[in-house]
């Protein structure tokens, strides 16, 4: 894989400045949020999450990339958008996945969603695989999408490779405790009181779909992130106490126990999961590439990079020539599309 040293923008060196820039920078994208077959996967009995699916005419033939969204984010998030353009350009299925209620999903279940699903990643890998015959699946996640799809591979173990070839994560949130501790911090409560207004939200909109289930009275006494998962996300989880949920489903223990070639893209600077979580990590098929900067799936390199990626988001385009590594053999007989 090639790994050009990431060089910020100078006036983006800032972590938090990165941060923000990445989430407002103008893009253009040559696929709408809409586009791809609209596809629901059962992934419990009584729960379904939404997809977009976007097929090569030759879908067998081609890798899959399914991308999974990090908290309160969806399928329409600028960077899986970004991601997922990339990776059609390079020959690759992509399917866009949304976490059980993201979306505009919150009819397709009873539960919420929280950063142990990865269950969910995996009945919709067996099902592409089963039903759709697609060969080669690699799995990409943001932030709490990182912490799922390694969680994933990482409870696969030995039976990894048969299922999926691949897995990056870029400023995963390996260890869920560490990380909900930093959005108590300084600065950091800015970005907490934003995924909490996107969170009670939708716990609302569960109450008017399952009154049974959720009682949106004590949410205007929550006012953190942790407040909110042991009130609900833990219980109603089945996980009891957030400090049980956090301990339970946090990858960071687990990543010694991944098969496949895997890809972390984490800034030392980021300032919503610590660099320390990755001291640990300790498995020669992780790749580690930790620049100095780049802030919390910030990443703006200072020009643009080579065709057929052309844009500045740099650690986009260290995951698709990633799996484009990974996935050569396939793609090498097609070349990349014009899309």
């Amino acid at each position: 894989m090639e790994a050009n040293q990431f060089i910020p923008i100078p006036f983006l060196k800032n972590a938090h400045v990165m941060t923000v820039a990445a989430a407002v920078w103008p893009r253009q994208f040559k696929i709408s949020e809409s586009s791809g077959e609209r596809r629901l996967f059962q992934v419990e009995p009584e729960s379904k999450v939404l997809t977009h699916c976007h097929w090569q005419t030759d879908r067998t033939d081609r890798p899959t990339l399914l991308i999974l969204h990090g908290m309160e984010g969806s399928s329409s998030s600028h960077y899986v958008l970004g991601l997922t353009q990339k990776a059609l350009s390079y020959g690759f299925n992509v399917v866009r996945m949304n976490m059980r209620n993201c979306g505009g999903t919150t009819d397709l279940t009873p539960t919420l969603y929280n950063g142990g699903m990865s269950p969910d990643v995996l009945a919709v890998v067996r099902e592409l695989k089963d039903k759709d015959k697609l060969g080669r699946v690699l799995l990409s996640g943001c932030s709490l999408g990182g912490n799922i799809v390694l969680k994933c591979a990482a409870e696969l173990g030995a039976e990894g490779p048969a299922l999926i070839a691949g897995v990056c994560a870029v400023s995963p949130s390996i260890d869920l405790a560490l990380s909900v501790a930093c959005l108590e911090q300084g600065f950091n409560r800015l970005y907490q009181w934003r995924f909490l207004q996107g969170l009670k939200i939708k716990l609302k909109d569960k109450n008017k779909q399952f009154p049974q289930l959720y009682d949106f009275r004590p949410l205007d006494y929550i006012k953190s992130i942790k407040e909110f998962d042991d009130t609900y996300t833990a219980p109603l989880a089945g996980y009891g106490t957030a400090d049980n949920y956090y301990r339970l489903c946090s990858s960071s223990p687990m990543l010694t126990n991944i098969r496949v070639p895997t890809l972390i893209v984490h800034a030392q600077d980021d300032p919503l999961v610590p660099f320390a979580s990755f001291a640990q990590l300790d498995n020669q098929l992780i790749t580690l590439l930790a620049p100095e900067h780049g802030g919390h799936g910030g990443f703006i390199h200072h020009n643009h990079e080579e065709p057929p990626l052309l844009d500045r988001f740099w650690a986009e385009n260290r995951v698709v020539k990633f799996c484009a590594g990974i996935a050569l053999s396939e793609l090498s007989r097609f070349g990349p599309t014009t899309r």
